[in-house]
This record gives C-alpha cells, sequence and structure tokens, in this order.
C-alpha cells in the first residue's frame, strides 16, 4: 500500500478549479488515490453535481469523513499574490482556493487513513463522503448522499467534518453544533396614490418598517447551552419605486435569523406570524410572509466521541480546543439526522479570501490528528 503524501494531494486537489458545481476533475483525483488504498469507491450524480462515497472494511464502528471539493469563486484573480489554482508553496506557506476549505484537509484525511490501514489500525469500517455542491445551494450534494446510503442500508456510527474550525491556531475549536437558519422575505401590500393626497393611499413602507424594527428588537431568547442567543437580522428592504410623487403600493424586506435549540424552523415561523398578524391589526395593512429554512440549530452530545476528538487534538497540539457552536452553517446540518457529528480542520482565517493559505506544518498537523483519531476511534468503540 502506498502512502499518501497530504501537501502533493492538497496541491493536485487545489490544481482543479471545482467552482461549485464544476468538479474539473477533483473528485477523479480522489478516487484514485482511495481505490489505491483498497477503498470501494461510489459516484453519486444528482443533476448537475457530482458526489463521491468510499468505504473500506466492514461492520461496526463506522467512522466517516466527510468534506467537500468544491470552492467559491476566486474572484479577480488578479488580486492574488499568487494564482489561485496553482497551488504554490512559499515561505512554509500553500497558496491556492480550497487550501483551507477544504482540500487541504481532505487531503490530510486521506493521508490518515493511508497510514492508519497500513498499521492495521481499521477494525469496522472508514469512509469517505465528500460531495461538490456544500458551497452552494447543499440541495444535490450530501443531503441526497445520506438519503442514498440510508436506503443501502449503510449505517454511520461518527462522522467528523473537515471544514477549516480553528480560528487562528491549530488546536483553536472543535464545531460541535451550529445554529439554525432562516430566511424570510415579508411584502406589506398598501394602496398606491399621489403623495400629494395621502388620505387617498395606503403607505406600506411605514408599516413595514414598524413590523422590521419590532422584530429586530424583540429579544427571541437569553441563549441556550453553548450557544448565544438567537438573532434576526435585517438584510435588505426594496420598495423599487422609481417616481418621487407616487406612493407605492408594496414594500418588501428580507431578513435571516440565526436560531439556536431553543426554536425549530416552525416554531420560528409560528412566533413571527402572531406578532405580524398583531401589528397587522394595528396599521390595517395586508401583509405576506415567505420563509426557507436552511438549516436546524443541532447541538452535538456524545461526549466520549467528543473527548476522543479533543483528546487527540490536545495530544499533538498541546492544546485543549474550545467546543464551540459559533459560525454559519456546513454539511454537518444534515449529517446530524444520522449519526453524531463534530467538526475539525485547519485554520480558517483566510477561507474564502483572497490569497487563500494555510501552514505545510499545520497540514501535517492536522494529518497527525486525524491519524491519532482513526487509530484511537477504533479502540474506544469497537468493543462498546
Amino acid at each position: 500500500m502506498n502512502e499518501i503524501d497530504p501537501l502533493s494531494l492538497a496541491r493536485d486537489l487545489i490544481r482543479c478549479p471545482s467552482v461549485t458545481p464544476t468538479d474539473a476533475g477533483a473528485l477523479d483525483l480522489l478516487e484514485r488515490n482511495l481505490k489505491a488504498l483498497g477503498f470501494s469507491c461510489t459516484r453519486l450524480p444528482f443533476e448537475d453535481v457530482d458526489n463521491l462515497f468510499a468505504t473500506i472494511g466492514s461492520g461496526e464502528p463506522h467512522l466517516c469523513f466527510a468534506g467537500h471539493t468544491d470552492v467559491v469563486p476566486p474572484g479577480d484573480e488578479g488580486d492574488w499574490s499568487t494564482p489561485p489554482f496553482k497551488a504554490i508553496v512559499h515561505d512554509g506557506m500553500l497558496w491556492g482556493r480550497g487550501a483551507s476549505d477544504m482540500k487541504g484537509a481532505i487531503a490530510a484525511f486521506a493521508a490518515a487513513a493511508s497510514r492508519a490501514l497500513e498499521a492495521g489500525k481499521v477494525k469496522g469500517s472508514l469512509s469517505f463522503l465528500i460531495t461538490g455542491d456544500e458551497e452552494g445551494p447543499a440541495v444535490n450534494g450530501t443531503k441526497k448522499a445520506l438519503e442514498w446510503m440510508r436506503d443501502q442500508n449503510i449505517r454511520l456510527s461518527h462522522c467528523i467534518v473537515g471544514e477549516p474550525s480553528n480560528p487562528d491556531a491549530m488546536g483553536d475549536m472543535v464545531k460541535v453544533g451550529r445554529r439554525g437558519s432562516i430566511n424570510c422575505w415579508l411584502t406589506v401590500t398598501g394602496l398606491q396614490g399621489h403623495v400629494a393626497y395621502p388620505h387617498r393611499a395606503k403607505n406600506p413602507a411605514p408599516a413595514l418598517m414598524r413590523k422590521l424594527l419590532f422584530l429586530s428588537e424583540t429579544p427571541l431568547d437569553a441563549g441556550y447551552e453553548r450557544f448565544q442567543p438567537s438573532s434576526l437580522q435585517v438584510t435588505d428592504i426594496h420598495i423599487g419605486n422609481p417616481a418621487h410623487n407616487v406612493i407605492p403600493a408594496k414594500a418588501t424586506a428580507r431578513f435571516n435569523i440565526r436560531f439556536n435549540p431553543t426554536w425549530t424552523g416552525e416554531t420560528i415561523q409560528i412566533w413571527l406570524r402572531e406578532k405580524l398578524d398583531h401589528l397587522a391589526k394595528e396599521t390595517g395593512l395586508e401583509y405576506n410572509l415567505d420563509c426557507v429554512v436552511s438549516g436546524e440549530a443541532f447541538l452535538t452530545t456524545d461526549t466520549e466521541f467528543l473527548k476522543l476528538i479533543a483528546d487527540c487534538v490536545e495530544d499533538k497540539t498541546g492544546r485543549r480546543p474550545e467546543l464551540s457552536t459559533s459560525g454559519g452553517t456546513s454539511d454537518a446540518r444534515f449529517i446530524k439526522d444520522y449519526a453524531p457529528v463534530a467538526e475539525f480542520g485547519l485554520v480558517g482565517a483566510t477561507m474564502h479570501q483572497t490569497d487563500e493559505h494555510i501552514a505545510v506544518s499545520d497540514l501535517s498537523t492536522l494529518t497527525d490528528i486525524y491519524e491519532l483519531l482513526i487509530t484511537e476511534y477504533y479502540q474506544r468503540f469497537t468493543s462498546s
């Protein structure tokens, strides 16, 4: 069995310009490397997105590594110090789009798996669930792949997601949950008229602003274990009225709520409609509310699994990581319905930025952490 070099694989993956949903050969490259280790690989194309499930071993416990090979666009490539898809190593840093988020972590886990397999440490099932749709709509990626796995009676015991969880340095943080997210569009309908005759019109703008002010100033909760208070943020107000002397007929706003496990997407909508119904009676103007839940809040409570990750991180970095729920959403929001899940990867300080880069030494450290994690996982969970 050939041991995978994490730096070489990370550079090869970065050289694939896999901007969502384009794969650009990234999954082919990873599949070749995993097949060489003995993994059985299945491609899972859903509409315009390709995904990969690779597994080795049998039975339980089943440890899965989840990640994504798709990346966000590089923007103006002229603003980069090095070309975003050349994967240049300079001054101890690996530069390129996806280095941090998260091709480096994929390469590290593949390298760690090669070492653990060579040493005979895998005493159950080990798998990779890699999507090409995490940075995009997240409709045809991990969610559908998990449904396919369920239909195939493939059961995960635990999952580690390779998102760049560390804010500043390796060992900073393990993500053990995520806030939920709901996007809302609120439209208030009035009656168009001339600004000089307001008594003949019904202006929806003040009513919309009153609703937004009330919602944004009303606390949703006081927080939840490991979570900050839920937050409603207005992101857009649109009237689209080109005339200065016309009272508009409609006014629309968009807002987002990041919520903790005090709520679900459904109960948030019930709360919103109760508040808006009350305000609508005061203003006498009708409203319409459309909501899309992009992810429910969750908190992983498998203390043994979380302790294993923290122990491995501390062993290789000398730092006990914070168990955090900060940040946005990730595909862990889908995985949590199938298995306990946590996120640990590289330093995310430059993810999605121009000149995204990671320290080569961090890539080596992450590989060591993952190798220890795989080894210790089967020792701690095989008999449980």
